[in-house]
């Protein structure tokens, strides 16, 4: 669990004067504006599947951090993309759902119907939402091709790929990979390296999944295990 709240106050300072000295949104903090938290509310119901709401929640971040390095990007089209993107795990039968992207074997057809029932289902989504019907065509493409389709159509479709893929590196997606396939956290790490270097667009996401890569091998290091001791 991410901590929230300290376990100490090591400088003997006034926390609350410390505070009172912070920027309310400095830059790279981000919220969710209230049409996305909208979108939210209703593909959360499809999202309990092997841990995609938190999944979705911080490849999202990501998106938002990439769209900042690629101002020519849509985000009123990849945000949407990102939030919806893997609504359509929960159209497959529980028990298939890891065994469609399991190492060393998969199911193709499976990684097919959940981005085809993902855009059918975002597409409903987003009419009740009364999104804006120009971007809703590109939206929909994207989810229905953003595993299968090895290319990227545009840059939004980079931005949603590269959010997606890189999610794995990240704290949360080590944990969870660990979970879906009973790896410890070296075997893990070592499997979503191999899927994720090499297989993204932008340079930017690069250097982010290099960066996650790097500090998550320090964590394993003996030299940190023994400061965790």
């Amino acid at each position: 669990m991410t901590k929230l709240q300290p376990a100490a106050n090591y400088s003997g300072l006034d926390a609350t004067a410390v505070a009172a000295g912070i920027e309310p949104d400095p830059a790279g903090v981000i919220a969710l504006e209230p049409m996305l938290a909208g979108i939210w509310e209703l593909a959360a119901p499809y999202l309990t599947v092997r841990d995609n709401d938190a999944h979705t929640l911080y490849a999202f971040g990501l998106a938002r951090a990439l769209l900042d390095a690629h101002p020519e990007a849509d985000a009123a089209v990849v945000l949407p993309a990102i939030m919806l993107h893997d609504i359509g795990w929960s159209q497959v039968p529980p028990g298939d759902v890891l065994a469609a992207i399991a190492p060393g074997g998969g199911r193709p057809d499976l990684v097919l119907l959940h981005e085809k029932e993902g855009a059918r289902l975002a597409a409903d989504i987003l009419a009740k939402c009364r999104y804006d019907r120009t971007r809703i065509p590109a939206i929909l493409n994207i989810i229905d091709g953003h595993d299968s389709r090895r290319e990227a159509v545009s840059i939004e479709d980079a931005i949603v790929k590269d959010s997606d893929k890189t999610w794995r590196l990240s704290p949360h997606g080590i944990d969870t990979v660990m979970d879906w396939f009973g790896l410890d956290r070296g075997q893990a790490l070592r499997l979503c390296s191999q899927r994720v270097h090499g297989h993204l667009f932008t340079a930017e996401a690069q250097a982010m999944a290099r960066a996650l890569s790097a500090l998550e091998s320090v964590t394993l290091w003996p030299q940190r295990q023994r400061l965790l001791g």
